[in-house]
């Protein structure tokens, strides 16, 4: 048996500052993501569409954002174990194709950085990740810079012996 589930996630740029994380990787910027976690909002696409392919709720269920406990987050940490609770339901992920929209910065240095920490926290060969990134052609509010968006999509199956 095999199930799809899609993810969103979006955080505004903050002040100045360093960078910020996507992908289980560090973006060097001069503004910095606003978030009660580390604003990765690729992983948290990635994890959102992970939960839903398993029919487990949402992020915001498992890893509340008025909850202390996952204040400045490590959103691999909160992948990973999303990827336990998949398995103790019975899925096994197959594919992930996540997409990020910017205006800026530029992310294409880092897109295969992004899919081998993404594969990496989710036990999955690299080839079975795809990341995009795009801008919004300067429409809306990705367009004017004012922050981050991503999409994902994950394809599980049953676990071996589950299905």
């Amino acid at each position: 048996m095999i199930r799809i589930g899609q993810g969103f996630d979006v955080h505004r740029f903050g002040g100045k500052g360093e960078g910020f994380r996507l992908g289980g990787v560090s973006v060097p910027f001069d503004k910095r993501l606003e978030a009660h976690s580390d604003g990765d909002v690729l992983l948290h696409a990635i994890t959102d569409a992970l939960l839903g392919a398993c029919g487990l709720g949402d992020i915001g269920r498992h890893f509340p954002d008025d909850d202390p406990r996952w204040r400045d987050a490590d959103s691999t940490g909160l992948l990973a174990s999303t990827l336990r609770l998949a398995g103790e339901a019975g899925w096994v992920p197959v594919n992930v194709d996540g997409t990020v929209i910017a205006q800026a910065p530029k992310l294409a240095p880092y897109i295969d950085a992004m899919r081998a920490a993404t594969a990496d926290a989710m036990e999955m060969a690299p080839g079975a990740v795809s990341i995009k990134a795009t801008t919004s052609e300067r429409l809306g509010f990705t367009g004017r810079g004012e922050g981050i968006a991503a999409l994902a999509v994950v394809l599980v199956e049953s676990a071996p012996g589950r299905g």
